[in-house]
């Protein structure tokens, strides 16, 4: 198989083709010139030696001068062959820009496309009742070869999404899966696999991305993968939204390539580096739209909402969809039908005003014990407004390069208008390193906006997504200039709110790692994050405002980007609610443990509390209580006998006790426990980090002579990305390339050797 590549900011193997330019060599202060001199007649040579011995030495000299223009004449020609050779091959791998995201050309030996040999079609089922959406995602693998096939699909689910039930269907035959710890599931499947057995395993990578690996099967034929999930629907500011996720953006993997990379479950384009260990699990091909079948990576969408209050309106940012109302039911699909899977799914719903929830209690009794599900919505706090000091982080890596980094100085714009007179701010933009605007944060002058506005304007997309760096100056040099400011001017004295705004897509693979940064760097400020792309990482988004009690949002609609913004900004000029305290009537200490979260942090202006516990019955009085800007107390108590019935709460629970338990470790900088975690995720029949689905038929189907290819099935490029984050298979090294540029270069260096004897003899 030929393939044709070129380096990237995500690559492994960055390497260029092309020496720098713009360097010159300084010019030496000693200069050596060279003059004509003729030789002496024959008859000055000394002491009478000048004629028999001068002929024979002619005639050497001149054989030697035959061979020495015969040799010249060798390596300017192969020099000339190597070209030749070189020039596919640098064809293939040539970008045209080294900075560029790379391309890496799946073909075959005839150069032509070379498409994935399963088809996948999508299917998503939601239903929404109150605050919990399930799911069925039934995904379709066909085999449209004349071989038998393993399909293996990298994809993302919802960052809150907690996985529950695998289904394989192969013709009328249904196999259901189940939960074993993740070591003996992946050896489940692959001695299912390895027997000729149709076999189905997932496998949690990150919160929100995951691995399907389909074994056997049979050509021609079609196996279905049904999978269900729930997830907690978001609500802010009075509207409800759920986003379906199609596609990951290309991460950015940090650190140095793993010299020993295990081969067995590979299939990413990028391998294992010293900062993302699975590097190569969490980065699936990713390909455009016309490089897979007519037929392949469409998805079917349809939304059943039941929230228990009549609905204003139902809309998507993100797509054109038909609703159709039946009472206070609505149905929703997208107008086109099946959907490119290409850009996140997001659709909104919002009540008639005056019936927004205040607050919400929902009760499920499973497996003989109690769970209680809380919302309240804390009312607005006025107009009281701190004086803050702002940092907008803006990524400018490669991976923003299109419709993202618009979007992302239309946003920052946005901000820069949300600042008045008495606030100071920094802008700070990264790539492969950081750069920020001004030394420290300056005051919000007429002069000092207008700078920052046109530094924004001219901000473009390209590098590397060092985060680590950007958080750490945003962070730090925050904390410095608040110390030092504090004392320059009576005006200074006054309090001040020290916040951050991350605008990114979030694509990197050490999440984990700059969440501890976070956490450790934070101090008394504040992060607060804005997802930006048609498929930003919520994930990354989302735990980091946690970690840096603050919030965030996301920008789906690039019509529309001040509509999310405006909120955001609002609610960042003053929490509404801070010192907040649970308190559930008649909890044991044991009840209190399995409450979450256990400390509830500040609420910002829409912002509703979420509170779940396990083993208090619906009896008796809810208390929440907190501290409003001005000083005043708030409380609400909500009388949990009026708890409406809920399915899911005790996923819902599972899930979070587990994140406690890995949030822990994460602070007290140990190891999570695995057993623990493990026993809790098999008992609520939960995909963990520790658990996996495997699925198997008891009969065998392929015969052992039969071959069993391996098809990595690419996700498809996200909408309003730049073609150079295109990441398609690679089936070969740069050693071909390497050899012959190295050939290339020794024949080149022998051929001026030789000319510069001929010269200077």
């Amino acid at each position: 198989m030929m393939f044709s590549s070129l380096s990237s900011k995500h690559s492994a193997f960055p390497f260029s083709l092309s020496p720098p330019t713009g360097e010159v060599e300084a010019p030496s202060k000693t200069r050596c010139e060279y003059f004509p001199v003729r030789p002496a007649p024959t008859s000055m040579a000394p002491h009478g030696f000048g004629g028999g011995l001068n002929l024979t030495a002619g005639l050497r000299a001149h054989r030697k001068q035959k061979v020495v223009r015969f040799m010249e004449g060798v390596s300017l020609w192969m020099a000339m062959l190597l070209v030749l050779f070189v020039q596919p091959l640098y064809a293939e791998a040539n970008t045209g820009n080294e900075d560029s995201a790379g391309v890496l050309h799946f073909v075959d030996g005839k150069g032509r496309w070379q498409e994935p040999a399963l088809v996948l079609g999508s299917d998503f089922d939601v239903r929404v009742s109150g605050l919990i959406a399930d799911s069925k995602l039934v995904r379709t693998f066909k085999n449209t070869s004349g071989d038998w096939r393993e399909g293996v699909f990298v994809f993302p689910l919802p960052e809150n999404a907690s996985v529950y039930g695998l289904t394989m269907k192969i013709g009328e035959r249904t196999i259901v899966g189940e939960v074993q710890p993740r070591e003996e599931a992946k050896k489940t499947y692959e001695t299912a696999r390895d027997a000729g057995r149709h076999a189905a395993t997932v496998e949690q990578q990150r919160p929100n991305v995951f691995t399907t690996r389909v074994a056997n099967i049979p050509p021609g034929a079609e196996v279905s993968i049904e999978l269900n999930y729930q997830q907690l629907v978001s609500y802010r500011d009075g509207v409800f939204e759920l986003s379906v996720p199609t596609t990951l953006t290309p991460r950015y993997m940090p650190g140095k390539p793993l010299a020993a990379a295990p081969q067995q479950w590979q299939g990413g384009w990028a391998l294992p580096t010293t900062e993302v260990l699975d590097a190569d699990a969490i980065s699936p091909f990713t390909v455009d739209v016309d490089d897979v079948a007519a037929d392949s990576h469409r998805a079917s969408i349809r939304f059943t909402i039941d929230a228990g209050l009549a609905l204003a309106n139902v809309s998507s940012p993100s797509h054109p969809v038909d609703t159709q109302q039946d009472g206070q039911v609505f149905t929703v699909e997208p107008q086109a039908g099946e959907i490119v899977m290409n850009r996140d799914f997001v659709l909104r719903w919002q009540a008639f005003a005056g019936h927004e929830p205040g607050a919400a209690v929902f009760h499920q009794r499973w497996a003989d014990e109690d769970y209680l599900l809380a919302m309240v919505v804390p009312g607005r706090a006025g107009k009281t407004r701190l004086p803050r000091e702002l940092t907008f982080v803006i990524d400018t890596s490669g991976s923003m390069a299109g419709e993202s980094i618009r979007q992302a100085r239309e946003a920052l714009h946005l901000g820069l208008d949300t600042l008045a007179p008495g606030d100071r701010f920094n802008v700070i933009q990264f790539n492969s390193q950081p750069h920020a605007l001004f030394m420290q944060p300056e005051m919000a002058t007429a002069n000092n906006l207008a700078r920052a506005r046109q530094y924004v304007s001219g901000l473009s997309a390209d590098g590397g997504t060092e985060m680590a760096p950007a958080l750490t100056m945003a962070l730090q040099s925050q904390r410095a200039v608040g110390r030092m400011v504090a004392v320059s001017s009576e005006s200074d004295l006054a309090p001040k709110v020290r916040q951050v705004v991350f605008m990114t897509d979030g694509a990197v693979g050490n999440e984990s790692a700059l969440f501890d940064q976070i956490r450790r760097q934070l101090g008394d400020q504040r992060l607060f994050t804005v997802a930006i792309g048609s498929a930003p990482n919520m994930h990354f988004m989302r735990e980091a405002a946690r970690w840096g009690r603050g919030s965030y949002t996301s920008v789906q609609d690039p019509t529309d980007i001040s509509g999310p913004l405006a909120k955001l900004f609002a609610a960042m000029e003053a929490p509404v609610l801070t010192d907040i305290k649970v308190s559930w009537q008649g909890q044991s200490a044991s009840a209190l443990e399995d409450s979450f979260p256990r400390r509830p942090g500040d609420l910002f202006q829409g912002e509703p509390l979420l509170q779940v516990v396990r083993g208090v019955p619906p009896a008796g009085e809810l208390s929440v209580s907190g501290r409003l800007p001005g000083g005043g107390m708030w409380q609400q108590r909500l009388d949990l006998q009026q708890a409406a019935p809920g399915t899911g709460l005790n996923r819902y629970w599972a899930r979070e006790k587990i994140d406690s338990l890995l949030d822990e470790a994460r602070v007290q900088a140990q190891e999570p426990q695995k057993a623990k975690i493990t026993r809790l995720a098999v008992e609520h029949n939960l995909m963990s980090p520790y658990t996996s689905f495997v699925a198997v038929d008891k009969t065998p189907v392929r015969a052992p002579e039969s071959a069993l290819l391996k098809d990595n099935l690419p996700t498809l490029l996200p909408a309003g990305s730049q073609p150079g984050m295109v990441r398609y298979p690679q089936t070969a090294t740069f050693a071909p390339l390497l050899i012959a540029l190295g050939l290339l270069g020794l024949m080149f260096s022998a051929a001026i050797t030789l000319l510069q004897r001929r010269a200077y003899p």
